[in-house]
C-alpha cells in the first residue's frame, strides 16, 4: 500500500517520536538499528522528513534526530504519508491506470474510493503521538 520509503519514514518517524517524549534525541544508526532499515536509504528518507519539518537534525557529536514535543501530537500519519510518496495513495487508480475517474472508471475504481476515503480518515486521524505511546507501552511493534 505505501512505498519502501514511506513505510520506513512512518517507522522511524514512531521510533524518534517515542524517544523525543523521553526527551532524547538519536542518531542514524540507532534508528536504522531499531526500524530494522538501511542506514543510507534511512538518512535520505530522515533528510526529506526535515525539509518537510516534520522532524529537526543536528549534526555534531550530539547531534541526531528529533520531534519538538509540542508537535508530536500535531502531526499526523498522513502528513509522514504525504511528505515521502505526496498524495497519490489518495488519488490513484487501483490498478495503475494514467487516467481513472467516475467518467473512465478502471474495472475496481468504485470500490476503491470508498477505500482510498477510509484510509485518508484513518491516516488524518492517527497522531504521531498516539503511534508512540503504543510503541513505547510495548503494544506494537517496528520490528520482527
Amino acid at each position: 500500500m505505501f512505498s519502501k520509503a514511506c513505510e520506513y519514514a512512518i517507522k522511524a518517524c514512531v521510533f524518534i517520536a517515542m524517544k523525543s517524549l523521553e526527551g532524547e534525541r538519536v542518531n542514524l544508526r540507532e534508528i536504522s538499528t531499531n526500524i530494522d532499515t538501511p542506514e543510507a536509504f534511512t538518512a535520505k528518507i530522515l533528510h526529506q522528513l526535515a525539509k518537510k519539518d516534520i522532524l529537526s537534525s543536528s549534526k555534531g557529536p550530539k547531534g541526531g534526530f528529533t520531534i519538538v514535543k509540542t508537535q508530536i501530537d500535531k502531526i499526523k500519519a498522513s502528513d509522514i504519508v504525504s511528505a515521502i510518496d505526496g498524495d497519490s495513495l489518495y488519488t490513484g487508480c487501483a490498478l495503475g491506470f494514467d487516467t481513472c475517474d467516475a467518467n473512465q472508471p478502471c474495472p475496481m475504481h468504485h470500490k476503491f474510493v470508498d477505500i482510498r476515503n477510509d484510509l485518508k480518515v484513518m491516516l488524518d486521524s492517527t497522531t504521531l503521538k498516539e503511534l508512540a505511546l503504543g510503541l513505547k507501552g510495548g503494544l506494537v511493534f517496528l520490528k520482527r
